[in-house]
């Protein structure tokens, strides 16, 4: 048999395809990965070559993990690692037999906390039972189990507020990339799942374009122009979603806001006076918006939000004053601001780019040139009221230099000694040490957070032994006084009622300032629209140090 497939012999059989040499003759075929477009397996000569691409990938021919995307090469096909996912270990990807595993969640470097590995261990077991087919289950449970952690949080109640917003900064930033990959997964079109727990999950899947697309549920709206949905190199269907959560509480406590020095320089113009601080409460659910690409720090278009405030400013029925119409008070302002992953403190509030467009029928609007998860917050601005400070100052130093005077007075005028003396001179060196150590720390108010909390309730820690003691003292003082006016009628039942009135009165106010009552004023101080009892408080909380020199030194006919 003459093999025709070899030289000498001139058969051709073209671009594509192989001579294969058969007994007493040959054939032509087409090479793998290719078929003639007739359909028959064989041909004679190259002008008979129809020999076309085989798409294996539409066709069904490939063997691709359910894992990868299968991507169609002339002749041949890979199979690469859909969007998001990673290669298993050692095996290389856009390979034939590329495996790929679900995105790993692991807890933030330095974190611990049992609750939190077993949620990351439950997402890793829902990725290993992934398939394309049950994309719309695997995201039902995966938003499940975020409401489990919210509703129990377990040991992460314990730790550090700063270790709280940590994870809440990894876990919302892990929910976007996650379902932004399961959204490429699910045919095109709308899909809404309302959890048990009122998490809501809104997701827009169609062809790209540049029309103005509108999409929302009942925690939140947005209007985008589609073309920014779309990323630069993705060729499939945009994608855009919103995922709103209410119950962040927990992770959320205690955060602070970082107004921008453009933002501090506007209010402190309207107040005309220092922004302190910032005091936050939450109107609506955290609502984290996300597209089809993660390039969403500075867009093309902006992008118009209402978001929803909740029944309860908290989260949570009942805890809080309902806050469907809410209005600003005194001092409070309505603001769109957003979460921001800080690198020291692992998350805070931010307004850059977001601006209140404005807020009714129970919702606000807001534009912003970004996306993030964002919240409507309502923040009251504390002030620092420039003349309480300079009484606040003058005062102090004022009772520093008197109760000095009062120290070497108790100590070196020999006439008053007693045990009496011995209580003032005590009772002056402590309020002493005190106000120095208030009047050097108290421009250092340390961090945004105060343990004083008004919405937990921790401001009685303080409030309630400090008017335990109040009580107590106005007990002594009601009796003391008492006691002093039978004194007075029985040592001298002749004395004048003027005179008896005026040692009276002046025995009755130095026991007042001995005896620390003037902080009852400060019991009655309930927001900051109470001046009168503020200015009360301060001048005679700051000079009673003064009045203890002025009624037990001054006016002691001894000294």
């Amino acid at each position: 048999d003459i093999n025709e497939c070899v030289p000498p012999s001139k058969v051709s059989c073209g671009k594509s395809s192989d001579c294969r040499n058969t007994e007493g003759s040959y054939d032509c075929v087409c090479n793998p990965g290719y078929e003639l477009v007739s359909g028959a397996k064989t041909f004679k000569n190259e002008s008979e070559n129809m020999c076309q691409d085989v798409d294996e990938c539409s066709s069904g021919l490939h063997q691709c993990d359910n894992s990868t995307v299968c991507f169609n090469t002339v002749g041949s096909y890979t199979c690469r690692c859909r969007p998001g996912w990673e290669p298993k270990h050692g095996i290389p990807n856009n390979q034939k037999d590329t495996v790929c595993k679900f995105p790993t969640w692991t807890p933030p470097p330095g974190v611990h906390s049992q609750t939190l590995s077993q949620f990351f261990n439950k997402v890793q077991d829902l990725g290993r039972d992934f398939k394309t087919s049950s994309a719309k289950v695997t995201i039902q449970n995966l938003i499940k189990l975020v409401d489990e952690l919210m509703e129990a949080p377990g040991d992460i109640e314990a730790l550090a507020p700063s270790v709280r917003h940590l994870i809440a900064t990894q876990l919302l930033s892990n929910l976007e990339d996650i379902l932004r990959i399961l959204a490429k997964t699910l045919p095109e079109g709308p899909f809404t799942y309302l959890s048990p727990s009122n998490t809501e999950l809104t997701l827009m899947i169609q062809k790209q374009g540049d029309k103005n697309v509108t999409m929302g549920q009942s925690n939140a709206r947005m209007k985008l122009n589609w073309a920014v949905a779309a990323g630069a190199k993705d060729p499939g269907p945009a994608v855009a979603g919103i995922l709103s959560i209410q119950n962040m509480t927990t992770l959320l406590a205690n955060a602070s806001l970082n107004l921008h020095s453009k933002k501090q320089a506007e209010l402190e113009e309207i107040y005309e006076s220092n922004i302190r601080g910032v005091r936050l409460r939450r109107l609506s659910a955290v609502n984290s918006v996300f597209l089809s690409h993660n390039n969403t720090k500075e867009l093309n278009f902006p992008i118009l939000f209402a978001f929803s405030h909740l029944e309860s400013s908290g989260g949570k029925e009942g805890r809080d004053p309902p806050a469907k119409d809410v209005m600003p008070g005194p001092r409070q302002e309505l603001i769109c601001a957003f979460w921001k992953s800080d690198s020291n403190r692992g998350g805070h509030w931010a307004t850059e780019g977001c601006r209140v467009l404005g807020s009714k029928n129970g919702s606000t609007t807001c534009q912003c040139s970004h996306l993030s998860s964002f919240a409507i917050l309502m923040a009251h601005y504390d002030l620092e009221d420039w003349k309480l400070s300079l009484i606040t100052r003058v005062g102090l130093a004022l009772s520093l230099f008197c109760l000095l005077l009062c120290i070497l007075t108790f100590l070196l005028v020999r006439p008053i000694q007693g045990s009496r003396t011995t209580i003032h001179l005590h009772l002056c060196i402590c309020l002493f040490v005190g106000s120095t150590i208030f009047l050097a720390g108290i421009e250092n108010e340390g961090g945004q957070v105060c343990w004083l909390d008004f919405e937990q309730g921790f401001l009685w820690s303080f409030l309630g032994p400090v008017t335990f003691i109040i009580l107590c003292n106005a007990v002594i003082f009601v009796t003391t006084v008492w006691k002093l006016t039978q004194k007075f009628s029985e040592i001298n039942p002749d004395m004048k009622k003027l005179k008896k009135a005026r040692a009276l009165t002046i025995t009755a106010i130095a026991q007042l300032f001995l005896l620390g009552c003037t902080w009852v004023f400060g019991l009655f101080i309930f927001d900051d629209r109470s001046l009168v009892l503020t200015y009360v408080f301060t001048i005679l909380n700051c000079l009673q140090g003064a009045f203890l020199y002025l009624l037990h030194c001054l006016l002691n006919k001894k000294v």
